[in-house]
């Protein structure tokens, strides 16, 4: 595994960041501290001086060499009258203040001219900036030291953060893989609710698709049975000494109960991926090419029963989604109306578009369905008593149909046909929402 796909820890990269940026900013505060410090020392000596050569120009009596600075005094024509023993400094000062360096050492002078006198103060430099840098230090501590325990308090409100998470994480693990129920949501940070309800969605999903997996092997188990049971005993039957009329009759009755059989096994299986597929495909495709191929399928079957099966209406349509599923659905639309529409009757197919919507339209001469029935018919397994009368059947067709058309966001809705029997209607989405 390469190294940029290797997994890195949210917490980990968290702290790291968080306490990078604590350390960038204690060093900048201390140092912002350092500076600040040393300009206030700076500020504070300096006054120190002004003060003491105020004081001597009152007359005070201060001693030379006293409160760590040097006094010296000239009177008329250049006659030192006051001085320290340990430094001489010039005679003829810079007034205010000066730097100047005297036997090697730097001082700080500050020079005060009176009528009458020139009182000059000097501090040695190399002391005064070991005090100062000593109150620097005073001051930057206590930032330097709050640092690392600021580190260990945003370190355990991270950790304490990121609990939820990890409870969530800790119910996950902890459950049993058939527990697909939703975790709880209450609770949990704002930033941590989207993702937990995105994952209960899923769960949902998955459970909905179990679901679907399941009522797929008990309807198959249940509707299976049957048809496979009739073809055994069929098949059982051959075997006796019959008459050859007898024994092609039977051959025939067992080749259209192979035939049922293949068929609603086919059924199961469309209806199956249908209700457990994700969204259907956006591909571009021509509704009016699916039902000119439907129609050319259908066409021995209705030749047979010498009913008029035909494109009725025919406009340009398109929709997006899956050319196999759809091909199904209008396959099972025609063969339904083929199949309840009496010998010498009529099946109408009809593609346009109407308010921008493309409309798929299958009319039949056929009994039609009570309008208290339409809307069971589309349950799994469900015949009228009227269907179950008139031809045999599955009850999967327009179970099949619904689940093709909502997969691909369109409605299906039974009515009154023009014909005087059945008209499907199937709705899709308007061409700007597929765009």
């Amino acid at each position: 595994m390469s190294g940029s796909h290797r997994p890195h820890s949210l917490r980990r990269r968290l702290l790291v960041l968080v306490l990078a940026a604590i350390a960038l900013a204690s060093l900048l505060q201390a140092a912002s501290a350092w500076r600040a410090a040393l300009r206030q020392a700076d500020r504070l000596f300096d006054a120190q001086l002004q003060s003491v050569a105020r004081m001597v120009e009152a007359g005070a009596l201060l001693e030379p060499g006293g409160m760590d600075v040097q006094i010296q005094i000239w009177g008329p024509g250049g006659r030192r009258v006051l001085g320290s023993a340990r430094i001489v400094l010039p005679s003829a000062p810079v007034l205010g203040f000066s730097e100047l360096e005297v036997d090697g050492r730097p001082y700080r002078v500050y020079s005060l001219q009176t009528p009458t006198q020139t009182i000059q103060i000097a501090q040695d430099l190399q002391a005064r900036r070991a005090r100062a840098q000593a109150m620097a230090i005073d001051a930057a501590l206590p930032v330097a030291a709050l640092a690392p325990l600021l580190m260990l308090a945003v370190g355990w409100l991270i950790n304490v953060s990121l609990r939820p998470v990890e409870r969530v994480r800790a119910r996950l693990a902890g459950r049993p893989a058939e527990d697909l129920s939703p975790l709880p949501e209450q609770g949990l940070p704002v930033e941590v609710q989207p993702l937990v309800h995105e994952m209960n969605l899923l769960f949902e999903r998955v459970r909905a698709a179990f679901a679907a997996q399941q009522q797929f092997v008990a309807d198959a188990a249940h509707e299976l049975r049957s048809p496979l049971a009739a073809l055994r005993l069929q098949a059982q039957g051959l075997r006796r000494p019959m008459q050859d009329a007898e024994r092609e009759a039977s051959v025939a009755q067992l080749n259209e109960a192979v035939t049922r059989a293949i068929t609603l096994a086919e059924q199961l299986l469309v209806l199956a991926r249908e209700e457990g597929a994700g969204e259907a495909a956006h591909e571009p495709l021509d509704l009016l090419a699916l039902a000119g191929a439907a129609i050319a399928e259908a066409l021995p079957q209705a030749r047979e029963r010498r009913i008029d099966l035909g494109l009725a209406r025919g406009e340009p349509a398109r929709a997006r989604g899956d050319a196999q599923a759809l091909q199904a659905m209008l396959r099972n639309l025609v063969e339904n109306a083929l199949k309840y529409t009496p010998e010498g009757g009529q099946v109408d197919v009809s593609v346009f578009t109407e308010a921008d919507r493309a409309v798929l339209l299958v009319e039949d001469s056929g009994p039609g369905i009570e309008a208290a029935e339409r809307e069971r018919v589309f349950d799994r397994f469900y015949r009228s008593p009227r269907a179950r009368e008139q031809a045999p059947g599955s009850g999967l067709g327009l179970a099949l149909v619904r689940a093709v058309a909502q997969r691909h966001g369109a409605r299906v809705a039974l009515g009154a046909s023009r014909l005087g029997g059945l008209s499907a209607r199937v709705e899709f989405a308007s061409a700007a929402t597929q765009a």
